[in-house]
């Protein structure tokens, strides 16, 4: 376990214990010695972290200290790598870009070891054969459901037959095969899916819907009785 990764799990320890924890147990939970606790605990209230606390008489992490964004261990770095080469493969451009983009930022900032964690790691994404993924269409779509305002779509349904929809978009569900747009359909009169390579056309109105994209995506779920993460 590199320092940081250490630094992070005491903090994650301490974050666990509303009452003062003792430095053995701390010690013994992080499997290095006391020495390297206090000096470690000296590091972190450096950093701008309150932890009260003397030997003998056990540590607390006090409220206000927040985590630095950029604390992060091998395993996080190894998720992010893996979610932004995803998104970089699957994803329309301009998602794409910004995943490559955030992840040179994260690599200017985290420590050597954790650059080369970065930039070497072994979790590959295969390249996609289906290219649907990036049509202009999800771009609009994104943009739509950013500023809350209805889309106008021609949609093929299954038997082939085409209809003109008014649908307030309020979140996109990225499969390995399909992209699904959620949203209201005022035909319908309720939520519905629409696969993206079914829409034959589409036009962003400038027409807010009348409800908030949060108020519905929560309707949304807890109709389908599907649980927050």
């Amino acid at each position: 376990m590199s320092r940081s990764e250490r630094l992070l799990q005491l903090l994650q320890l301490l974050r666990g214990h509303r009452y003062p924890i003792s430095g053995a147990e701390l010690a013994n939970q992080l499997n290095i010695s006391l020495r390297t606790l206090y000096r470690d605990i000296r590091s972190l209230q450096a950093q701008g972290a309150i932890i009260e606390g003397e030997a003998g008489l056990g540590y607390v992490l006090r409220e206000g200290f927040v985590l630095p964004p950029l604390m992060f261990s091998a395993q996080e770095i190894e998720a992010l790598v893996l979610g932004a080469r995803w998104v970089a493969e699957r994803a329309d451009a301009q998602l794409a870009e910004a995943a490559t983009q955030a992840m040179s930022k994260i690599s200017a900032v985290v420590t050597p070891e954790l650059r080369y964690r970065l930039d070497e790691s072994p979790l590959l994404v295969g390249p996609s054969d289906n290219h649907s993924f990036c049509q202009p269409q999800v771009l609009d779509i994104r943009r739509a459901i950013e500023v809350e305002c209805k889309l106008v779509i021609q949609y093929q349904d299954q038997q082939g037959q085409q209809t003109e929809r008014t649908i307030w978009p309020f979140a996109i569900g990225f499969f390995d095969n399909v992209r699904l747009v959620v949203g209201w359909c005022e035909l319908r009169n309720d939520s519905r899916n629409f696969r993206v390579d079914r829409i034959a056309s589409l036009k962003v109105t400038d027409i807010r819907y009348p409800r908030r994209r949060q108020t519905l995506l929560n309707d949304w779920y807890r109709q389908k009785n599907i649980p927050r993460k």
